[in-house]
């Protein structure tokens, strides 16, 4: 986004890397002697010098390959964190295959600490810059004065990422628009310091660095005006494309034959996130199906006693790229819910489709209280398993229901569709779709293997507040 990469600053993280990883080896070494672990030892253990040298240059060279210092990639804590373990178990594979490939023998104990012990190195002293410099707020490096053109939807949108990152010294200068009714007021708690006729004079005023320019796709004939005006003067401008209304999620910019070119439907989890959240959902998936099985058969046994129909529930439903799927449900309805359906739907004045109701008349005894405690969702598993669903994502919606979504609504498909996600911790069907949807793609603009660990833990509170769950 904006100019946030320094050559010294990516130098010295990446002797620091090297030199904390030397430091590692050099102490599981001592702790591989020290500690009572492992086959007793006739000799103390000694990591030959060409190993340290081995290390130091693989793990130069994987950190560097996998981009670990490249701002673009790493400016959320969380990718941050992705990007180092992923570095460190390929960095740790390699040295591996170097000690094998020159006959030397290496311990598996001290293997083991060296890792442990790197990994707490590299991570954590990641953590401490990022608490320095967000303890000082910006002010412990030179302050990057920033303008944005256009008090809009689009520009307070970047003016509230920019506010959110000010501990990387960034500082809101305010806005330029030419809606005179937003002139000399304040816009986001920011002023609007004139028109863009004006912005030459506010750049040598205010001493700005970077204009940012934030308008809608109807104005962006300004930007070739802004761009020969602003000629004179060391600045960086830059464009805060409405992605939000033409494209998916993330953008990305290709070259073709020396031509840029900006994906707008670039995926919304990558190949690395992707392998990630299926090898998490097939081992935690797994667990969960085997720690449940025999409620599950209690369950069934129960739902049979309980009312006539199965007990299993085999419901069309529309997955990731709106790919249609066979969804498992322990039936919490009577029989013929589907044709009854007519009883509970109901429009909305402004168009919005609602058909969950608190009172529903086609939900049996047993199917209420299974639907408070959510169990009637433990046969989703198989989905997870089949790899139809994921066990955090966004819930997979009815066919019938998505021809009724607006454009924007559809984003929410850009990823696996789940069993539990950030709308059931945060309301379940208490809220209106349109609201769902909403927690939906702050949950795919936001997704990390860590916020999916948060929402399953928090979807342990929401199950037993049973708040929203009918």
């Amino acid at each position: 986004m904006l100019k946030r990469f320094s050559v010294n600053l990516a130098i010295v993280s990446l002797v620091a890397d090297v030199l904390f990883t030397l430091l590692a080896l050099r102490f599981a070494a001592a702790l591989r002697n020290t500690l009572p672990y492992g086959p007793n030892l006739r000799n103390v253990v000694l990591v030959p010098d060409h190993i340290y040298l081995a290390a130091a240059l693989i793990w130069a060279a994987v950190f560097v390959t996998l981009s670990v210092y490249d701002p673009r990639r790493t400016l959320r804590a969380v990718d941050e964190v992705q990007q180092v373990i992923a570095a460190l178990v390929i960095s740790a594979l390699c040295l591996a295959g170097v000690v094998f490939v020159t006959f030397q023998s290496m311990s598996r104990y001290l293997f083991f600490y060296f890792f442990v012990v790197d990994t707490a190195l590299l991570l954590g002293w990641r953590v401490l810059y990022r608490f320095v410099r967000r303890v000082g707020n910006g002010r412990l490096v030179t302050p990057h004065n920033v303008l944005i053109v256009g008090a809009g939807e689009i520009g307070q949108r970047t003016a509230e990422t920019i506010a959110e990152n000010a501990w990387m010294g960034f500082h809101l200068a305010g806005f330029v628009d030419d809606d005179p009714a937003k002139r000399r007021t304040l816009v986001a708690g920011l002023p609007v310091l004139g028109s863009t006729a004006e912005v030459e004079a506010i750049v040598r005023e205010q001493k700005v660095d970077e204009v940012i320019v934030a308008l809608p796709l109807s104005a962006y004939e300004k930007v070739a005006r802004l761009s020969l005006k602003l000629q004179r003067y060391p600045v960086n401008l830059r464009v805060a494309l409405d992605y939000f209304s033409i494209a998916l999620f993330r953008a990305t910019v290709e070259e073709l034959g020396g031509m840029p070119l900006i994906n707008l439907r670039a995926p919304a989890l990558n190949d690395f996130q992707r392998l990630v959240k299926r090898v998490f959902d097939l081992s935690a998936g797994a667990l969960m199906l085997i720690a449940t099985l025999p409620v599950m058969a209690i369950i069934a046994v129960l739902i049979r006693l309980d009312s006539r129909g199965p007990s299993i529930f085999r419901q069309q439903r529309a997955g990731e790229n709106g790919k249609p799927f066979r969804m498992y449900k322990f039936r919490t309805m009577v029989e013929d819910a589907d044709a009854r359906l007519s009883e509970v739907l109901h429009r909305q004045d402004d168009g919005r489709v609602l058909f969950k109701h608190p009172d529903d008349p086609r939900v049996t005894r047993l199917g209420r209280f299974l639907r408070r405690t959510s169990l009637d969702e433990l046969p989703q598993l198989f989905n997870v398993l089949k790899g139809e669903m994921s066990l955090v994502g966004p819930r997979p919606e009815l066919p019938w229901l998505v021809e009724c979504y607006e454009p924007w609504q559809r984003k929410r498909f850009a990823v696996p569709q789940g069993i539990t996600g950030w709308w059931q911790v945060n309301g379940r069907s208490s809220k209106h779709m349109h609201l769902s949807t909403e927690d939906d793609l702050y949950y795919i603009q936001n997704y990390s293997l860590l916020l999916d660990l948060l929402i399953l833990w928090k979807t342990i509170g929401a199950v037993l507040k049973r708040k929203g769950a009918f």
